[in-house]
């Protein structure tokens, strides 16, 4: 296997260097590309004691929070899952998962998890968790393909959570009131973070203030832009922002993000009638000057929405797997549920430039050597 990497340098407003890299595996070559943002004149406002101080803090704070908003009870996760079960998380479909073959069981293959997107709804079942509970958790992965810069990290971390809900509670409204819940609990965490470190200025609008826009209706509003770019001008404009329709075909033929077809419901019919019941949540950050998204989360798929979501992507095939089974056969429950980052919230309330300053990873050695130059100190 060859490696070999090409550095681009280039300025558009703070963002100062581009890299490509490409590895060649066997005779077929593939390109990622890594941003790195270098806010000028950056300085760290806490060294690294009131740093590894602050991480603790806020994630003991911010879970307690979000367990009591929405009555969740904590449960310990898998880091792998065996491989053709259907329970691990495909994500835009064309990620690799990292696997290896477990001597006991004969060499099978085990997969460490994406994420516990579809783990938590069989969870669920096993519990017996009634409407209106559900369950969180620390979910820990490795993305092999991400794509590495200030916001991506080879390693992941996140709350994992999921609800149980009713057939009446499948509808846009429901999904707007959850959203609300988690954010005030985003809220009050940074107040606290004000009041550790006086230096570190709220910025968030109230929860009221949380600004909701469906995916069409965004890409209305900013016709000329991608959609990335669409992001950054919205959340700029509001502070914090929920798009929902994650998943769905837009007017144009595309999707605003991709989205795996059997965990979200992104074709029911819910704002405004247009397609979808999930989302992602934005904020600003005034130290990227770029819009960080917090959390992906959305009301599951039933069956019907299942069915309808696979066909659509030419998946019937995965109705066959241990998981889609389960939903068809009514095992598991209805549910709505996301991940929420801990480093990137972390990296947010304690105002850092990049997401190695709170997490240990493994990153480029010009990558190190470029954030060292401009005082972002990666673990």
């Amino acid at each position: 296997m060859k490696h070999f990497t090409v550095f681009l340098a280039k300025t558009v407003a703070n963002i100062n260097i581009i890299s490509i890299f490409a590895h060649q595996f066997n005779k077929h070559t593939i390109f990622t590309m890594s941003y790195l943002i270098k806010p000028q004149g950056y300085k760290p406002l806490l060294d690294l004691r009131q740093t590894e101080l602050g991480i603790k803090q806020i994630k003991d704070f911010f879970q307690q929070n979000l367990s009591s908003e929405l009555r969740l009870r904590r449960v310990t996760a898998p880091l792998f899952v065996l491989k053709g079960m259907g329970i691990n998380d495909d994500l835009n479909g064309v990620e690799r998962a990292v696997s290896f073959p477990i001597k006991d069981l004969g060499d099978a293959q085990a997969e460490v998890v994406h994420s516990l997107a579809k783990w938590k709804r069989v969870t669920l079942a096993e519990y017996g968790i009634e409407p209106g509970y559900g369950i969180y958790t620390d979910m820990n992965a490795i993305r092999a393909d991400e794509e590495l810069g200030n916001l991506h990290s080879l390693y992941v971390d996140q709350w994992d959570w999921e609800r149980v809900i009713r057939p009446e509670d499948r509808n846009v409204e429901f999904l707007k009131e959850i959203v609300t819940r988690i954010y005030a609990a985003m809220v009050r965490t940074e107040y606290l973070v004000y009041e550790m470190y006086p230096q570190i200025k709220p910025c968030l609008p109230a929860p009221q203030e949380l600004h909701f826009i469906h995916a069409e209706e965004l890409r209305a509003l900013y016709p000329d832009l991608e959609p990335k770019c669409r992001e950054h001008a919205i959340t700029k404009k509001y502070g914090a922002v929920f798009i929902i329709g994650i998943g769905s075909k837009l007017g144009d033929g595309k999707k605003h993000d991709g989205r795996a077809p059997d965990y979200d419901d992104y074709t029911t019919p819910g704002m405004n009638g247009l397609p979808g019941l999930n989302g992602d949540l934005l904020l600003w950050d005034d130290v990227l000057q770029r819009s960080i998204e917090l959390s992906s989360m959305g009301i599951r798929v039933d069956k019907e929405a299942l069915v309808r979501q696979l066909k659509e992507v030419g998946e019937e095939q995965r109705l066959e797997l241990y998981f889609h089974k389960r939903l068809m056969n009514d095992t598991l429950p209805l549910s709505i549920g996301g991940g929420i980052g801990q480093s990137r919230l972390c990296m947010f309330y304690l105002r850092k430039a990049h997401i190695g300053e709170i997490q240990a990873s493994i990153w480029p050695d010009e990558m190190r050597k470029e954030c060292k130059e401009h005082n972002i100190h990666l673990i």
